[in-house]
């Protein structure tokens, strides 16, 4: 049935680590390159269209960071990528199209803004111009339980959306573990993957249609209809398009009733190859529980203080007899040694935390890199990968886990760090960036499993894409031919010059 709209009140995003570092002083900028210029009349005519717009340099300072760990390092110096002329915050879908309209006649950038949780710089206004908060587009507007479908306004923060489903007897099934600090609109804007995708899809699967405003202004809605052969599925342009095509401004989303029975196992493997059959062999045949990791022996170390093994954590919900059934097939194509599965209540338990974030880059620079590998090739690209990113300068540790798993290939986590001096990060983690991800494509990997793009994996977009690069540029210079929005991203052409590059020799100086 239907239900009247659930209110979500809005909120702003969270503290980025090293944000409260940055108050009071006028940053200055690492990108190359210099932001398009935006005069007064603009700022002026912006805030007749808009409720609120802020040119204050604690707001702009704010607005020029998220997640991205550089970006963390940066600021330790007082530096950020690039300022934003103005952040403006629409209160509803006719402000966001009237700050397009107004961006895209003055030929100005946009860069759409939720939590700003990315890691890759996705939401970097790498031009400066506008950044578009849209966290005040809050709430759901429908919910209709025959349908198993809900309605959401984009900036509704992931934690708030959940807990309202969870309410009423339903769950989105979309974990990540950005869960309280990302937006609904940056779930689809990357085409993330929440922690128990494998039983309910990443946002790929779970986005029903969009409403999205156009560059000029246009607001669009895509078909809703599932299983639909009405032509090419319009949705599926803006998810994963990271605010390059249109701004996403609400979605229709699948949902599900919520699981009234859980069952979890643990194995222990005497090699990552050996889990990694285990796993493509009860995938293959069907079963896809909810979540399945398998750690190499470094992160069980770290993870579980095991020794010398690979651990394999198997947690499933749902249906008690559906959930049976999928962990009888785990149990009987799991041939290692059965572990204590209270390592999975221990995963569950802390699998969100981000809180030591902060000390963990200015100590020892980690970061992560996940790609999607076809079973045939993922042992020999876990192998080849780790290598490569150990054989740079400066690197100290290269792992992975497993993190998703499909019938036909699975999510491949990438855990790297090193202790380089501060003035040489830039240098080290672009060289491991290369490193490891043309490792993965040279072996038949892809780019990204659920982070996106952004500004860190652009240059390698030709690469990873081929032919299909000359498609996404032909798509962009149609829904958006003056390139003003989130220009700079996904290595697509633009206006305003070559994309901006980041030092490769040395850190900024204080």
């Amino acid at each position: 049935m239907s239900r009247t709209p659930i209110a979500i009140a809005p909120r702003r995003p969270a503290e980025i680590p090293g944000e409260h570092g940055m108050k009071g002083i006028t940053p200055r900028e690492t990108l190359t390159g210099s932001a398009v210029a935006v005069g007064d009349a603009f700022i002026q005519s912006l805030e007749r269209v808009c409720a609120s717009v802020d040119v204050d340099d604690n707001s702009r300072t704010d607005y020029a960071r998220d997640w991205w760990p550089l970006g963390m390092v940066w600021a330790t110096t007082g530096h950020v990528a690039r300022m934003p002329a103005a952040v403006a915050r629409p209160k509803n879908v006719e402000e966001v199209a009237a700050v397009l309209r107004l961006a895209n006649d003055a030929g100005i950038p946009v860069t759409a803004a939720g939590g700003r949780s990315g890691v890759l710089g996705n939401s970097l206004p790498v031009f400066g111009g506008v950044v578009l908060d849209l966290t005040q587009l809050s709430g759901i507007t429908d919910l209709r339980t025959d349908d198993l479908s809900v309605d959401v306004m984009a900036g509704t923060f992931g934690d708030a959306f959940e807990d309202e489903l969870q309410k009423t007897g339903h769950t989105a099934g979309h974990w990540p573990q950005s869960m309280k600090l990302a937006t609904v609109g940056g779930w689809i804007a990357c085409s993330g993957a929440g922690q128990m995708s494998t039983r309910y899809g990443t946002m790929a699967d779970i986005t029903r249609g969009v409403t999205a405003v156009l560059a000029d202004g246009r607001v669009i809605e895509t078909s809703q209809f599932a299983h639909s052969a009405t032509g090419p599925d319009m949705t599926q342009l803006f998810v994963g398009s990271e605010g390059t095509l249109g701004v996403i401004v609400s979605a229709c989303l699948n949902i599900h009733k919520k699981a009234t029975y859980t069952e979890s196992g643990a194995w222990a493997f005497d090699s990552f190859d050996a889990g990694v059959d285990a796993i493509k062999r009860f995938s293959q045949r069907g079963a896809r529980p909810a979540v399945v990791r398998l750690y190499d022996a470094t992160e069980s170390r770290r993870n579980f203080d095991t020794k010398d093994q690979h651990i394999l954590l198997v947690h499933d919900e749902g249906d008690p007899e559906i959930v049976a059934g999928i962990m009888s097939v785990v149990r009987s194509e799991c041939d290692g040694k059965p572990s204590d599965k209270t390592l999975v209540e221990r995963w569950l338990s802390n699998r969100n935390s981000v809180h030591a974030l902060d000390e963990l880059i200015m100590d020892r620079a980690p970061d992560t890199m996940e790609i999607t590998a076809p079973w045939s090739q993922l042992p020999r690209i876990y192998h080849d990968a780790t290598a490569a990113m150990m054989a740079v300068d400066g690197t100290r540790t290269a792992t992975a886990h497993i993190s998703h798993a499909y019938p036909g290939s699975a999510g491949l986590y990438f855990m790297f760090g090193g202790r380089p001096e501060l003035e040489d990060r830039p240098r080290w983690y672009r060289d491991v960036w290369n490193a490891g991800a043309r490792s993965v494509l040279g072996n038949g990997g892809n780019l990204s499993h659920h982070h996106g793009i952004g500004l860190q994996r652009g240059r390698l977009m030709g690469e990873a894409l081929g032919s299909g690069m000359e498609m996404l540029q032909l798509v962009k210079d149609g829904l958006d031919p003056k390139g003003i929005l989130n220009p700079g991203k996904l290595g697509l052409k633009n206006p305003f010059g070559p994309t901006p590059e980041w030092a490769d020799k040395a850190a900024p100086k204080a």
